[in-house]
C-alpha cells in the first residue's frame, strides 16, 4: 500500500486571512491601531504641550497666568537658596575639614569670649590699672576706667579655670589709629601674662588665644565663634560672654538671637562700670541698643559707619574661610533674623 505523506518539516504555516483583523461585511482588512504613547516619554512634546496650555490661558486670564508663574518662580528660588545654603554648607566643610590632628584645641569645647573695649599702650606691664596705660575715647576718660578693663580679663581667666573644656578669646581688633597697629586682644592677652593670669597661668594660658579683627560687640561674638571653629574644628557648645553688666540684654537677647545660638547653651558673665562712668554709659548703651533693633547686624546706617570707623588700618577680615558652614550668616544683612542653615540651630 502507498503512503501519503500530508506534511513536511518545511512547510510554511497557512493563513487564511492576511494580518490584521478581516471585516467580513465589507471584505476588507482593517488596519491594527497603535497604541498611543504618553506623552512622558516624549519630553519635547509635552513640553509644547505645556507652552499651549499656558498660551491659551494666558489669553483668557493673562493676570492670573503671570501670577502664577511668579509664585513659581520664587518658589524654585526659595528652593536653590535653601539648597546653596545647606548643602552647599556640607559640601564646604568637607573640604575645610581635614581631620581633628589638624586642629590645635581639638579636645576644647566650650567658648569664653571676653569683649575687648580698649588697646594697651604703655611700655610698662605694671601699670595695668592706670588710665595712662590705655588708649582711652574720651567719653572713657573717667577714673577708675582701667580697672574695669582689668576686671573684665580676670572675669574671663577665672571662668575659664573653672571649665577644662573652655577655650579663652579675648577679641578686639586694632580700632584706635593714634593707638597704632595694636589690637584690644593682644592687649589683653598681654595684661593677662603681665599679672600672671591671676593665680591661673598652668591651668588656663595655654589654652588662651585672641581674635584680634571684632569691630564692634556683635563682632566679637560672632568673629569669636568663627575663631572658635578654626582652633578646634568644631562649633562651640557652650558660649559665656565677659563684659560689662549692663550690656547684658545687648549680647543675650539682640546678639545671640541674630545668630540664632540656643538661649539655654549661652551664658552672660557682666563687671561693672566704674561709678564715675556708670550714667553715661547707661544713655550711650540705650541708643546702642536700639540701633541693634533696628539694624541686628550691624550692616547698615550709623552702625556700619561706626564699625568702618574702627578699622583705620584697612585690615582684611579673614573669615568666614575658617567657618565655611557659616558664611551664609557672614554675608547677610537686613532688619529680619537670618533664616539659612545653622550647625548650632
Amino acid at each position: 500500500m502507498r503512503s501519503f505523506s500530508f506534511g513536511s518539516v518545511n512547510s510554511k504555516p497557512f493563513h487564511s486571512y492576511p494580518r490584521g483583523d478581516f471585516d467580513l461585511e465589507s471584505g476588507t482588512i482593517r488596519r491594527t491601531r497603535k497604541p498611543k504613547q504618553s506623552l512622558l516619554l516624549h519630553p519635547i512634546k509635552m513640553f509644547k504641550s505645556l507652552v499651549n496650555l499656558v498660551h491659551y490661558y494666558y489669553k483668557s486670564h493673562p493676570r492670573f497666568v503671570v501670577f502664577i508663574l511668579f509664585c513659581f518662580g520664587i518658589t524654585m528660588l526659595t528652593i536653590l537658596t535653601i539648597y546653596k545654603s545647606h548643602f552647599m554648607g556640607i559640601s564646604n566643610y568637607r573640604q575645610y575639614d581635614v581631620g581633628s590632628d589638624t586642629y590645635p584645641f581639638a579636645r576644647l569645647k566650650n567658648l569664653v569670649m571676653v569683649a575687648g573695649h580698649s588697646i594697651y599702650t604703655s611700655s610698662s606691664c605694671g601699670k595695668v590699672g592706670m588710665e595712662d596705660s590705655w588708649f582711652l575715647e574720651s567719653y572713657q576718660k573717667r577714673p577708675g576706667q582701667a580697672a574695669t578693663f582689668v576686671a573684665h580679663i580676670k572675669e574671663g581667666v577665672e571662668t575659664a579655670a573653672v571649665d577644662d573644656e573652655a577655650l579663652l578669646l579675648f577679641s578686639g581688633g586694632e580700632t584706635r589709629k593714634d593707638a597704632g597697629p595694636r589690637s584690644e586682644a593682644q592687649s589683653y592677652w598681654t595684661v593677662a601674662e603681665s599679672e600672671g593670669w591671676f593665680g591661673k597661668q598652668e591651668n588656663v594660658r595655654w589654652r588662651a588665644l585672641t581674635e584680634e579683627h571684632a569691630r564692634d560687640s556683635f563682632e566679637n561674638l560672632l568673629f569669636s565663634v568663627c575663631r572658635f571653629r578654626e582652633l578646634t574644628g568644631i562649633y562651640p557648645h557652650n558660649i559665656t560672654v565677659v563684659s560689662y553688666d549692663f550690656k547684658e540684654e545687648r549680647f543675650v537677647h539682640l546678639h545671640r538671637s541674630a545668630i540664632r545660638f540656643p538661649e539655654a547653651r549661652f551664658f552672660y558673665s557682666g563687671t561693672p562700670a566704674s561709678p564715675t562712668a556708670k550714667e553715661a554709659a547707661m544713655k550711650g548703651e540705650a541708643i546702642v541698643r536700639a540701633q541693634f533693633q533696628a539694624d541686628p547686624y550691624g550692616c547698615i546706617g550709623s552702625l556700619r559707619r561706626k564699625k568702618l570707623g574702627r578699622d583705620p588700618f584697612h585690615r582684611s577680615v579673614p573669615y568666614p574661610n575658617g567657618c565655611p558652614e557659616i558664611e551664609g550668616l557672614f554675608r547677610y544683612c537686613g532688619a529680619s533674623l537670618y533664616s539659612g542653615s545653622l550647625p548650632w540651630a
